[in-house]
């Protein structure tokens, strides 16, 4: 048994002081070496918790030559490294005498790694640009007849669509069937008012709310001639007979604005408006069913753009909504989930501003979001990720001789993120981001929920966190040298 112990405080010796590694070790090497140290990880805690079985069972000394050839193996690594740190220093004898000079074909040298990296990855065939034009061109059209039809109704009022979500951030996770999602705020009609009430029964790390709609004396503006009765103030009997319902009589449950009435409605007025929009001489459209938003395909035989609305409802002056979006399969249809993804695309665009034209830090998100699907992390995982590193990174180290390093960086974050089962929220609790993002108090102000929570309650969940890592490493390995 003391032997055992022997080899394996060595082991983990090794394990926590590792050599440094060299800044140009290649994206791929990394991978392979943090993937093994993964499999290292997951091995060391198996066995932690069968050590005392193998010994009944097996015999300390199986334990300890797969120890040995694990130690073996860490030193051929190490030795690897060293190698490669020498072949290196070799050729730096005379570095201060021509830095200007290195520092061009360093330069050069990423730039061609840089654009190989990229020339083998995948993109959307689809112009998200074009796309997203052309998507806003179609509901500025339905906001104006929005705004006809509604004009003396009392349902909700539609302001202009909002472009969140990838495609409007400049990325998609997806090859095809790009999906432009909108947002379209909401503000009570005449006669009503809107009231956030936030669900204290919800998750921690979860913030949900409920809109309370609330009717309010509205005598004043009738005896200035508006041809509007106080839903307060007047006999039902007359109101029946002389006005619509209220919204409280459409489209709420109780007191509170119901999601899935609201989206039956708006995809009544989407049918009923389409024929008097320019589109509909060329194109057709085909609705798609949901229950929290209004999903539907406009298509001409050639191109086909599919598009999603959600509804919501702006927190005082600020970028942060409650919005239709789900929360999951069970989300109830009176709970409007908090969104920040007009925050997020905000983010974006001012990143893209700041950014050289030659930035290439959403094809770095684009590689990882869509090398990652079906493995099992988010596609929201890697976008935060990258949201804090652009947070951190000058805009300057994202162009195409970065961009085997910014691939290192988020590999690494996720890695670590994933060792500490810690993810913080970006938006949450983030008391930098640019002036131009508006964040009530309370969010500002917020402690960040850790997007890995599960992590930390469900052990399980953790090591099949690792599992899939590991299988992200050789999904990176396959498409940046093919056939290995």
């Amino acid at each position: 048994m003391h032997y055992w112990v022997f080899w394996f405080l060595l082991l983990q010796s090794i394990l926590e002081y590792p050599q440094p590694v060299d800044d140009v070790l290649d994206l791929v090497t990394q991978a392979r070496m943090e993937a093994r140290a993964m499999r290292l990880e997951l091995e060391r805690i198996r066995l932690e918790r069968e050590a005392e079985q193998l010994i009944l069972n097996q015999g300390w000394q199986v334990l300890v030559g797969w120890l040995l050839l694990l130690i073996l193996f860490l030193l051929f690594i190490k030795r690897e490294r060293s190698r490669r740190r020498e072949e290196n220093e070799e050729g730096n004898v005379d570095a201060n005498e021509e830095d200007d000079v290195g520092n061009e074909e360093d330069h050069h040298d990423q730039d061609t790694i840089g654009g190989m990296l990229v020339e083998r990855i995948q993109w959307p065939v689809q112009d998200l640009q074009t796309g997203c034009k052309w998507t806003m061109d179609l509901m500025d059209n339905y906001t104006i007849y929005f705004g006809h039809v509604l004009a003396n109704s009392f349902y909700p009022v539609l302001q202009r669509a909002i472009g969140v979500g990838s495609a409007f951030e400049g990325w998609s996770p997806r090859e095809q069937d790009v999906v432009y999602r909108l947002l379209i705020p909401m503000t009570p009609p005449r006669g009503h008012t809107f009231h956030l009430e936030q669900d204290a029964a919800g998750q921690r790390h979860e913030r949900n709310f409920r809109v309370r709609v609330q009717l309010e004396c509205t005598c004043s503006s009738e005896q200035q001639g508006e041809s509007m009765l106080c839903f307060l103030h007047h006999p039902e009997e007359e109101l029946r007979s002389n006005q619509d319902r209220s919204l409280l009589d459409t489209l709420c449950t109780g007191s509170y604005l119901d999601v899935h009435k609201t989206a039956r409605w708006f995809y009544q007025l989407v049918r009923a408006i389409w024929p008097a929009l320019p589109q509909s001489h060329n194109w057709h459209l085909v609705l798609l069913p949901s229950r929290r938003s209004c999903q539907f395909k406009v298509t001409n035989g050639a191109e086909s753009f599919r598009i999603e609305v959600l509804f919501g409802v702006r927190q005082g002056a600020s970028d942060i909504f409650v919005s239709s979006q789900p929360r999951g399969a069970g989300t109830p249809r009176t709970t409007w989930p908090e969104t920040y993804a007009v925050a997020e695309m905000k983010f974006f665009k001012y990143i893209a501003r700041q950014a050289p034209p030659d930035s290439l830090h959403l094809r770095c998100l684009q590689f990882f979001s869509r090398v990652q699907l079906g493995i099992g992390f988010p596609t929201y995982t890697i976008k935060t990720i990258v949201m804090h590193l652009l947070n951190t990174r000058a805009v300057s180290r994202w162009r195409r001789r970065h961009f085997l390093s910014r691939l290192k960086d988020i590999n690494k974050s996720l890695r670590l993120s994933l060792a500490q089962k810690r993810l913080n929220h970006f938006i949450v609790g983030n008391q930098r981001l640019p002036e131009e993002i508006s964040l009530p108090p309370d969010v500002q102000m917020a402690e960040p929920p850790n997007l890995f929570h599960r992590l930390v309650i469900d052990p399980g969940a953790h090591i099949q966190a690792i599992g899939e890592y590991l299988d992200l490493q050789r999904h990176i390995t396959a498409i940046l040298i093919p056939g290995c």
